[in-house]
């Protein structure tokens, strides 16, 4: 059958079973956008092309699979690169189309060109300048399977206008065959046996879990070997939410934002387990101490994170879900009693007793286990970045739902793009936001979004006027001189919802935290609530950076 290039990329993703993207258009990705015209693919609008990436994300980390976002040549494909970068240093898989100028002005500077796959390509899985429409086809379907496999994460489309004008004979392929692209999934059956025993014969064995374990799909079987083996679970901060934060064998989150128990328990340990975590700075602060100390065995499906960031003894390339399965079939049980009676004694310890009120602001901390608490048992928590993402990872209570936040990348204004994508993904879960107001004056014009397309919002803003980590770093680490972090001249974020048409609250107190997240979570409707926040009020972390 006949057709133009732009015909034939919608007929891609309809191929792909694409059924939702995000995206904004320009001139040189009209002749895209006039042919979804006749797809029954939904298309959602962003205010901005960074916003259409994170809803993507958020919408890739709850299906599992490639989200798609679109933008046009120029400055709608660099204002996506933050969102690009984000999605690839969390492992989010997301096949991301950018218009391009004419192929045979390429190269001249022309208005709004950009070297598009040049500029991204540290920070995508890999990328496609397509100069022939017969290549779309296989363009499309290489890029949700790379997308999708091995170590998910972005891929790029660059598609010159005059190339989606163009003829070709369509024909969509039914498999891929990329030569050296042949990602494992399986563990090694002799480096099997060697953590099986390993786990066997350690005395004080612990499992850290990281974002990984989701891209995987691999909750269930990582649950099912934790349980069988009674092995005790840490988490990073993208490995939230694995275990449930009440799981008996959840010690907490490790690291510098984590708790203690959690890093004296990783302090102790003889063995240490990374599943799909890439053992960052944040998350280990002396590796090699750590290293000298402790058996270290590293799970991950891509070769080149092992080893990266802290020595491996036994190194085991795979899929986490494959490799926890396994396991399990080796069943290696081991006697550490004691061990975890330590762990339960070192937890109990560590539990923090609510701060004193202060008179006009609520307690951040008391207000996210609250809040938490009263979400429903399948909830999706979504964090932005700052002192708001440190005390939910500290606090957030999580059962059966997720957790979703940016790790790698520390985005500003990712949650709420991001919830919006997840909530479209998931509409019959419940979703909250939580943001500073430094982030939510990012990402505030998504209120619009959220109201186009009629998905509502739960939206929480911790409001103390300035950027606070950054301050709290400033406080800590340059002698306590502020320099352009107070948010003077914001506007009043009450009246920001009702100019979208939104209901809010404001609450200075814990006395009016009740009622107001109830009111918040009541019923599908949108919802903004404002929670003032002692500027003062710190993380109680020293080591920022």
């Amino acid at each position: 059958m006949m057709m133009t290039g732009a015909q034939a990329m919608v007929k891609c993703l309809e191929a792909e079973r694409v059924s939702l993207l995000f995206g904004y258009p320009g001139a040189a990705i009209c002749p895209f956008y006039d042919s979804l015209a006749e797809s029954s693919i939904r298309h959602i609008l962003p205010r901005n092309e960074q916003n259409a990436g994170h809803a993507a994300s958020g919408y890739a980390r709850m299906t599992g699979k490639p989200a798609v976002c679109v933008a046009t040549s120029g400055p709608g494909a660099t204002n996506l690169f933050t969102a690009i970068a984000t999605a690839y240093m969390d492992s989010i898989p997301l096949v991301v189309i950018t218009g391009q100028v004419s192929s045979e002005l390429l190269g001249r500077d022309v208005f709004q060109e950009v070297d598009t796959t040049g500029a991204a390509e540290p920070f995508t899985k890999y990328s496609y300048l397509v100069k022939d429409a017969a290549e779309i086809p296989r363009v499309f379907k290489e890029a949700f399977y790379i997308a999708s496999t091995g170590r998910k994460g972005p891929v790029l489309i660059d598609m010159p206008v005059d190339i989606q004008r163009q003829l070709l004979e369509f024909r969509y392929p039914e498999k891929v065959d990329i030569r050296g692209y042949k990602p494992c999934s399986k563990g090694h059956p002799m480096q099997i046996r060697r953590v099986a025993e390993a786990i066997k014969t350690a005395k004080r064995p612990l499992l850290c879990v990281g974002g990984g374990v989701f891209a995987a799909g691999a909750q269930d079987a990582v649950r099912t070997l934790c349980e069988q083996c009674s092995l005790p679970v840490v988490a990073t901060m993208m490995g939230l939410g694995v275990l449930p934060t009440g799981h008996p064998l959840y010690i907490g989150m490790l690291g510098q934002s984590g708790s203690e128990a959690a890093n004296r328990a990783v302090e102790q340990s003889d063995l240490l387990i990374l599943i799909g975590a890439r053992a960052g700075d944040r998350a280990v602060a002396s590796p090699q101490t750590l290293e000298a100390m402790t058996t270290v065995v590293h799970i991950d499906i891509d070769a080149a994170e092992i080893g990266k960031n802290l020595g491996t003894t036994i190194p085991l390339v795979g899929d986490a879900a494959r490799v926890a399965e396994q396991l399990v079939e080796q069943h290696p049980v081991g006697e550490w009693r004691k061990w975890l009676e330590w762990l339960e004694a070192r937890r109990a310890e560590a539990r923090r007793p609510d701060a004193p009120v202060k008179d006009g602001y609520i307690d951040p901390n008391a207000f996210i286990r609250l809040l938490s608490e009263r979400m429903e048992d399948d909830a999706i928590y979504v964090s932005d970045v700052g002192e708001n993402q440190i005390w939910s990872a500290r606090n957030v209570r999580i059962r059966s739902g997720r957790f979703l936040t940016t790790g790698g990348m520390g985005t500003m204004g990712y949650a709420l793009p991001a919830s919006i994508g997840a909530k479209l993904a998931a509409p019959e879960k419940q979703v909250v936001t939580v943001c500073g107001d430094g982030a939510f004056q990012m990402a505030m014009m998504e209120l619009a979004t959220a109201n186009q397309h009629h998905v509502p919002v739960k939206l929480v803003v911790m409001q103390n006027g300035c950027l606070g980590l950054v301050r709290e770093i400033q406080q800590n680490q340059y002698r306590g001189r502020e320099v352009a972090v107070c948010l003077d001249g914001s506007p009043d974020i009450s009246g920001i919802a009702a100019a979208y048409g939104i209901p809010s609250a404001r609450i200075r107190s814990m006395d009016e935290a009740e009622q107001a997240i109830d009111t918040l979570l009541d019923g599908e409707r949108s919802f903004v609530l404002v929670c003032m926040v002692d500027p003062r009020e710190g993380t109680g972390q020293e080591a920022a950076v």
